[in-house]
């Protein structure tokens, strides 16, 4: 079987809710299942970094409190949030899955660069 989910994330720095070593960046994220069967989110694992070298780990259940069941060639999109220390960071990661034949497998997030606006030229 193939086990195929495809994750992009669109980055918005929110300047109305941040202020100096307070830096609030949204995430909206689209989680497509290009594989052949349906595929349960269980888990998430983060990794945030910021321009200091500072690395948080987050991890949990499901995303925004839901575990979506998606289905062959659907999506499943949703919004969240960090805050940095510092105007520019990354973050990247992976999902916990479990596609409905039983098999555990891991969703790459690829790496994806949080910075206010204009501060990366």
């Amino acid at each position: 079987m193939k086990y195929l989910i495809e994750v992009s994330v669109e980055p918005e720095f929110m300047q109305e809710h941040s202020e100096p070593n307070h830096y609030v960046f949204a995430y909206h994220v689209c989680i497509r299942n290009e594989g052949e069967q349906a595929a349960q989110l269980l888990g998430r694992q983060w990794i945030i970094t910021d321009s200091d070298g500072d690395i948080t780990e987050v991890q949990g259940e499901g995303v925004i409190g839901v575990q979506p069941l998606i289905q062959p060639q659907c999506e499943h999109r949703y919004s969240s949030f960090s805050v940095l220390k510092t105007p520019v960071g990354c973050m990247q990661g992976f999902y916990q899955m479990c596609a409905e034949d039983g098999t555990f497998f891991e969703a790459e997030i690829p790496t994806f660069t949080l910075a206010v606006k204009g501060f990366l030229q």
